[in-house]
C-alpha cells in the first residue's frame, strides 16, 4: 500500500483504528483471506421520539413487515438471510415509497448473535434494551428524509415497548458511520477485536470477557452491556 494511502487510513480513522486496519488488510493478503481481523466499537443510543424531526410524508410509508409477506422480495439480502433474521425473532421495520422498497431497519430483543464473528451480545437489562442492526437506504431515497423517518419509527415502536436503549456495532474502518452516530449524540460503549485463523477465533474485549479462544462454532464469547449510565467506560 503507498505511504500516501497509509498516512490518508491513519489521519480518517485515527491512530489505533487505523493500524488496525492496516494490519488487517495485510494479514488477509499474506494469508490468502484466510485470516482476517474484525474490529467493531459497540455504540448505546437513548430512544427518543422525535430526535430526527421530518415533515410528514404522503408517499412515503413506514411499518412492521411481518415474515412471507410479498414485500419481503423486495429487500436487497438473501431469502435465506431474511429468513434466518425471522427465525431469531428479529423484526423488520420497513420503509416503502408507493409500492417500491425504499430501506429499512432491524431490531432485536433478548440479545443478538454475531453473523460476520462468533460472539453474542446480551443486556444488563433486557426490559429496557433492544439492539438494532443492518440499517439501509436505497440508493435513490438517500437524498430525502427516510433515513430520519426510519429512525424516528424506530424510536416510536421502541418506546412503546418500554425500551430506553438502543444498541448496535459499528465496524471501526467505517468512519463515516462512525462520525454520524457521533453527531447524533450516540455514545462508544466499548471496543471488541476478532482475529480469525482458520476455526480459530481469538477475542479482545474492553469488558468482561476480555479475552476468549474459541475453537468452534459452538463457543462464543457472550458479551453483557449496560446502557451509559451503569457502564463505567462510558
Amino acid at each position: 500500500m503507498p505511504y500516501q494511502r497509509i498516512v490518508a487510513n491513519i489521519s480518517q480513522l485515527g491512530w489505533v483504528d487505523g493500524l488496525f486496519f492496516l494490519t488487517a488488510r495485510t494479514l488477509s493478503k499474506l494469508t490468502g483471506r484466510r485470516a482476517r481481523i474484525v474490529r467493531y466499537h459497540i455504540m448505546a443510543q437513548p430512544v427518543q421520539c422525535g430526535a430526527y424531526p421530518t415533515r410528514p410524508s404522503n408517499k412515503t410509508t413506514i411499518g412492521l413487515i411481518d415474515h412471507g409477506d410479498p414485500f419481503t422480495e423486495q429487500f436487497p439480502r438473501a431469502p435465506e438471510v431474511v429468513a434466518q433474521r425471522y427465525r431469531s425473532g428479529s423484526r423488520c421495520l420497513a420503509a416503502k415509497s408507493g409500492d417500491r422498497f425504499a430501506g429499512f431497519i432491524w431490531l432485536a430483543r433478548g440479545g443478538y448473535d454475531e453473523d460476520m464473528v462468533r460472539c453474542r451480545y446480551e443486556f444488563a437489562y433486557p426490559a429496557e434494551s433492544a439492539w438494532d442492526f443492518d440499517v439501509f437506504v436505497d440508493p435513490d431515497f438517500r437524498v430525502g428524509r427516510t433515513f430520519a423517518r426510519l429512525w424516528d419509527a424506530a424510536n416510536e415502536q421502541l418506546r412503546s415497548e418500554g425500551v430506553r436503549w438502543c444498541f448496535s456495532r459499528i465496524e471501526s474502518s467505517n468512519p463515516g458511520s462512525l462520525h454520524a452516530h457521533r453527531r447524533l449524540g450516540i455514545r462508544k460503549l466499548l471496543s471488541v477485536t476478532f482475529v480469525c485463523l482458520g476455526p480459530v477465533q481469538l477475542t479482545f474485549a474492553g469488558a468482561a470477557p476480555y479475552v476468549h479462544v474459541s475453537l468452534s462454532q459452538r463457543s462464543r464469547p457472550t458479551l453483557r452491556l449496560s446502557p451509559p449510565r451503569q457502564h463505567g467506560s462510558a
